[in-house]
């Protein structure tokens, strides 16, 4: 799956507190391995996780070789905005 390194990012500032640790929970991973899929670069308590950035506008294009957490942040913010918070 192919999306920008921006578009990556808003995703993630989207999600409600907590959603990092639920995600990690979810998927029985480091919630570090969580922030690194959202772009973060900390790799001493999480796992390097399968994206490969591209340089290009709106921070490059970000080929994700696993969409699974992508999938859990996508469900946890459709739950939020059926429940209006």
């Amino acid at each position: 799956m192919n999306i920008t390194f921006d578009e990556l990012r808003r995703i993630k500032h989207a999600l409600p507190t907590g959603s990092v640790s639920r995600i990690a929970s979810e998927l029985n991973i480091e919630e570090q391995t969580v922030r690194n899929y959202f772009g973060a670069k900390k790799y001493e308590n999480g796992e390097v996780v399968g994206c490969h950035i591209e340089p290009g506008p709106e921070g490059g294009i970000v080929h994700l070789d696993d969409d699974v957490i992508f999938k859990v942040a996508k469900r946890i913010l459709a739950e939020t905005q059926q429940i209006g918070v």
